[in-house]
């Protein structure tokens, strides 16, 4: 057995920073890829939509980051708001500057599951960076899936997720809906929490799968919506946030029932969700 050949998943890759871009107040994407270029080959050929990565800055510490590009996109970048030490570090980085990388983990969005389904995505303010590879990665597909709808809200128009990427997929085989819990001087859309959009908007229930990520708060409340739509409770999918350490199901710090997030999760269903007492 050659020992050598074996990968360890404890073991940070090297990645760099190519860039950086504002997002709203607090939030950033960074730009990356990994030093070794086989090794970005074949990160950029394997993750899946809702996966995460666990990111060593080197002197504070390791933290964990969804992946909100699609593999079908063909690039590599983490959108973060600065809560702690290890997100504020990192994003003070500039290009050039180097990082560890270990992931992708988890188990992430069965799409090919959900081939042949209508799709409904419900996200509130930056619920919507992990479910951006989901919506990128239908558009990239679009053959294969029916109704793509989608319900976005936040609090004003300037904490409004991924501007440029909102106007294309309004234009690109999307039903798209916006909401904002309050306006601001020239905004002339929809004022509300996002489950409002569901009485002016209707979403297909037949034959449809809903995403769902969001404030605790408003995840409650759209989930009790989709409920009474007719949404049943193994058609909604969400991800579950814990903090994790090993990121394979070793350490037990995500441990939530008998399923470890890192592992079994960190997409579940809102039917799992309540078998593992995790019903907000």
């Amino acid at each position: 057995m050659n020992t050598s050949a074996i990968e360890n998943v404890y073991l940070p890759k090297v990645a760099v920073v190519e860039g950086l871009n504002d997002e709203i107040p607090d939030v950033k994407t960074v730009h990356w890829s990994l030093v070794n270029p086989e090794d970005q080959k074949a990160f950029v050929s394997s993750f899946k939509p809702g996966q995460f990565c666990l990111i060593t800055i080197p002197g504070k510490g390791e933290f964990t980051l969804s992946l909100p590009p699609s593999p079908t996109e063909g690039k590599t970048f983490f959108t973060l708001r600065k809560v702690g030490v290890c997100s504020t570090a990192f994003q003070q980085y500039k290009p050039g500057d180097k990082f560890g990388l270990r992931g992708p983990f988890g188990n992430g969005f069965p799409m090919e599951s959900y081939y042949g389904k209508n799709i409904v995505i419900v996200a509130g303010g930056i619920g919507l960076i992990p479910l951006r590879s989901t919506i990128v990665y239908i558009l990239g597909n679009r053959d294969k899936f029916k109704d793509l709808q989608i319900y976005y809200g936040a609090k004003n128009p300037e904490t409004l997720m991924y501007a440029d990427d909102l106007k294309k997929w309004e234009k690109g085989g999307a039903q798209f809906h916006l909401t904002v819990d309050s306006a601001s001087p020239g905004y002339t859309g929809d004022i509300g929490v996002v489950g409002s959009l569901f009485k002016k908007y209707k979403p297909n229930v037949e034959n449809t799968v809903a995403f769902v990520c969001g404030p605790p708060i408003m995840f409650r409340f759209v989930i009790k919506d989709l409920l009474d739509l007719g949404f049943k409770e193994s058609a909604i999918v969400s991800t579950l946030e814990r903090y994790m350490k090993c990121g394979v199901g070793k350490c037990g710090h995500c441990c939530v029932g008998v399923a470890y997030v890192c592992a079994d999760g960190p997409v579940f269903t809102y039917e799992q969700l309540k078998r593992l007492g995790e019903v907000i």
